[in-house]
């Protein structure tokens, strides 16, 4: 039901407690949202940003649904893109990873990566997707199995099933590929795909009208974050829905990708693509390497910063605290 129009209730169960004084009095009063009553929250984006936020999201939400970029062409991904002909799967098995019911060891055995012969750099999962994507008729019924055998807490869907390539236009010209952007080393300034509008899957659109939180990032803003958003009908979807849409900041600049871009410049990436949003959420740890919290531009959104970063990885945002942060932007609603 859409945001409008209910009421979440709390629970006395509390968010799991981080082991920092500093961040337990981030997380304060903020309790856990009843799995029964919490809202129907979607993340949208890729690779590792989008897994934490699905894990934050898991702590609050009473369902909880991944929209997957598919234009990674890098990898054990990559290869398998090339060689079958199929959607990137790398992406979409790290979101399963992070939905998987917790001490599955189907999760650890999808993560498992070859380190010789001639399947090195293959993790099993990326295998067995595109294998069940052959047995099964296509990716959407692939990833509907493995979520079954996952006992996932939460669906995952591409935002297309069609095979796109991402493309930037830079101040050097036109670069085509996830991985050649990424490493272009020279300023974006605006992504695309081709074909330029990919049909985009029911059930991502279907879960976007009636979710309540729609959670933008983390993640690299040009190859992660905006490839799903630029699917037009992801898009629209997106600027037409009654959920309450929340921005969050990478927490270090992408070498290559956004070096020098302030958290400001990055919200502009995206209002730039078409795609607005009523709160970010940034990091303000000061953390070395981290993107600036400057730039920011109050008149346009709601700010909310916090130190983000993990205790035991300070690359990845913590869930505990992201999920807080998350669930009080539903409260205060």
């Amino acid at each position: 039901m859409p945001l409008g129009d209910t009421t979440f209730e709390f629970a006395t169960e509390t968010l799991p407690e981080p082991q920092s004084p500093a961040v337990r009095s981030q997380i304060g009063a903020v309790r856990r949202l009843s799995r029964d009553a919490g809202p129907a929250v979607v993340a949208i984006g890729g690779g590792n940003g989008l897994a934490s936020a699905l894990r934050a999201a898991r702590l609050y939400a009473s369902s909880v649904t991944a929209v997957v970029s598919v234009a990674d062409d890098g990898g054990s991904s990559g290869r398998l893109v090339s060689e079958l002909e199929i959607l990137p799967p790398g992406d979409m098995r790290k979101c399963l990873v992070a939905l998987a019911a917790d001490g599955s060891p189907w999760a650890e055995a999808l993560d498992y990566r070859f380190d010789s012969g001639e399947l090195k750099g293959h993790s099993l999962g990326n295998l067995i997707l595109a294998g069940l994507a052959d047995v099964r008729g296509g990716f959407p019924e692939a990833l509907t199995t493995v979520e079954t055998l996952l006992e996932c807490e939460g669906r995952v869907f591409p935002a297309t099933t069609d095979r796109v390539s991402l493309v930037a236009k830079t101040s050097r010209g036109r670069i085509v590929g996830q991985v050649a952007i990424a490493n272009a080393g020279t300023p974006i300034h605006e992504v695309r795909l081709e074909p330029s509008a990919p049909r985009a899957h029911p059930a991502a659109l279907e879960a976007i009208a009636e979710c309540d939180q729609i959670i933008l990032g983390p993640g690299s803003l040009y190859t992660s974050v905006l490839p799903p958003l630029v699917v037009p009908e992801i898009r629209d979807a997106v600027m037409s829905a009654r959920a309450h849409r929340v921005y969050v900041c990478n927490l270090v600049a992408q070498p290559g990708e956004t070096d020098g871009l302030d958290a400001g410049s990055h919200a502009k990436a995206l209002i730039d693509h078409g795609i607005s949003f009523e709160t970010m959420i940034y990091d303000d740890g000061g953390n070395p390497g981290g993107v600036a919290p400057e730039g920011i531009d109050e008149s346009l959104y709601a700010v909310v910063g916090a130190q983000l970063a993990g205790e035991s990885n300070p690359a990845r945002h913590s869930p505990e605290v992201l999920a807080a942060l998350l669930a009080d932007e539903i409260l205060r609603r």
